[in-house]
């Protein structure tokens, strides 16, 4: 694939999933990262997505700031911050066909259970607020993708609409925060890396400004599903 190619996909790609998180409050990394992966691999799209990550949930922030459950935030942050040193480490010791077969898992198991929406499930213990916290970190520090283990516990906990997306953004940005750190020290933030970030910001900034436009006009019950869907499809194609 050609290099130019490769940024214009890569652009394409951060805008639509940038759009989606906009109007759903998760899901860029979920979209995101299995296509870029596919693009550019692991090493690569990894540093690439958290630069992006961060940017975009920094921005959203501010949208929800509000209704963010501090409390639930700060629990959470826990267990990200055991998590994330060992996901980064598992990034630069363990095969990156492995890791896309793991990350093909995760993301098939997410959209059955987002699909399946076990809506009479209810945690009623806060002791797994950690343990929900660390698998995501985990997976945010290898993946960039945190969300399903906290978008699960939000769910099982049901949160309301408002603080169910603020308290999100809050968590992606400690975990975003965290991930780019480590890849910084960990000598992952190449100049290619950087070069395509730059390429992805303005797409980036687009996607945010139409999905807030968005945002009070289309039925996200049904957006959600069909972008379920296709993250379905991607993990089935890392898993091949």
């Amino acid at each position: 694939m050609g290099a130019p190619l490769t940024t214009g996909l890569i652009v394409l790609a951060v805008f639509l999933a940038a759009f989606m998180q906009t109007l759903t409050g998760f899901g860029f990394a979920l979209l995101v990262m299995p296509l870029i992966t596919l693009m550019i691999g692991l090493r690569n799209a990894a540093p690439l997505v958290a630069l992006a990550g961060l940017t975009l949930y920094l921005v959203n922030f501010f949208r929800y700031r509000q209704a963010v459950a501090w409390p639930e935030v700060l629990r959470l942050s826990v267990g990200i911050v055991f998590g994330v040193p060992l996901g980064v480490w598992a990034l630069s010791h363990v095969a990156e066909s492995a890791v896309q077969r793991l990350l093909g898992v995760v993301l098939v198991v997410y959209a059955v259970y987002a699909l399946w929406q076990p809506g009479t499930l209810y945690l009623r213990s806060r002791g797994w607020v950690y343990a929900f916290g660390f698998v995501a970190g985990c997976l945010g520090g290898a993946y960039n993708t945190p969300g399903p283990p906290l978008v699960m516990y939000g769910a099982l906990r049901r949160w309301p609409k408002g603080p169910f997306r603020a308290v999100l953004q809050s968590l992606f940005i400690v975990n975003a925060a965290l991930v780019v750190t480590l890849h910084y020290f960990t000598n992952h933030l190449t100049a290619p890396v950087f070069r395509w970030y730059l390429y992805a910001v303005p797409a980036l900034l687009l996607g945010i400004l139409l999905g807030s436009r968005v945002d009070k006009k289309l039925n996200s019950v049904h957006f959600r599903a069909l972008v379920t869907v296709m993250i379905l499809v991607l993990g089935l194609s890392l898993l091949r």
